[in-house]
């Protein structure tokens, strides 16, 4: 006979989803009492790890700030943007970030750029990687806020434990020399330790340029770069190829 003060105790050890099932067992009396002790038992673990595993890829999700919504299985392979299957299956198994490498994602406006960075970065959230998303432009504002608040070295030490970091629109704007070195900063911090996601409409040989100091853009590129997986996309847009499509179906 189970105890059906089980599942009060088991609430305030902050088992919540083990309670909800043993009450259920409880309940379902006929469905269970064949199980042999162990494994009943077993099935109230598994609930409560699921639980737990589901929490925490909903509040990595929630805390990465993803601009879009994104999931790699809805990615779109049917119109010609130089995406292979191949490449996005390895981005997938989250090996490389475990190795501390990076990916650099380039290509025209309208291209996917942000939606593929998105999808690859709630990939990495559901295998439990800490990770957050930035405009180029909000990320320097933040830091520029956190230097005049004090809180400046608090938000890098927040970057550079961050598993994967996604710079967004990278390029579109001159950089201050403030920026550079705020920049020089996070790569530093970063390099060898955890994963950075880089989203451009430049090519990447425009990078150096586009950074506007020589000594600054070595170090930064050089760290960025030399261990980076590339995804260079083509094509035309796909939101004007998607609201042709929308305009047709409206016409018929």
């Amino acid at each position: 006979m189970i105890d059906t003060n089980l599942p009060i105790q088991l609430r305030k050890l902050r088992l919540g989803a083990m309670a909800d099932a043993l009450q259920l067992q409880l309940e379902q009396v006929s469905t269970y009492e064949e199980l042999a002790f162990t494994e009943r038992l077993s099935l109230l673990v598994d609930h409560e790890l699921l639980n737990r595993d589901q929490n925490k890829q909903a509040r990595l999700i929630r805390l990465a700030r993803f601009k879009l919504m994104a999931n790699i299985q809805d990615i779109d392979y049917q119109h010609q943007r130089n995406i292979k299957k191949d490449q996005i299956a390895q981005l997938a198994q989250t090996g490389w970030l475990d190795k501390a490498q990076n990916l650099l994602v380039t290509g025209p406006c309208g291209s996917g750029k942000t939606y593929l960075g998105c999808a690859v970065g709630h990939n990495a959230c559901l295998n439990g990687y800490s990770t957050r998303y930035y405009r180029l432009s909000r990320l320097l504002l933040e830091m520029t806020q956190a230097k005049a608040d004090g809180t400046y070295q608090k938000l890098l030490k927040l970057l550079a434990s961050t598993q994967l970091l996604l710079i967004d629109d990278w390029g579109l704007e001159p950089l201050e020399a403030a920026h550079r070195h705020d920049l020089m900063e996070i790569m530093d911090d970063r390099h060898g330790a955890t994963s950075t996601i880089v989203i451009s409409q430049l090519p990447t040989t425009d990078w150096y340029a586009s950074i506007g100091d020589n000594t600054f853009a070595d170090a930064i590129l050089d760290r960025l770069m030399h261990n980076a997986h590339r995804l260079e996309l083509e094509g035309e847009s796909m939101r004007k190829l998607r609201a042709d499509l929308t305009h047709g179906e409206h016409l018929g």
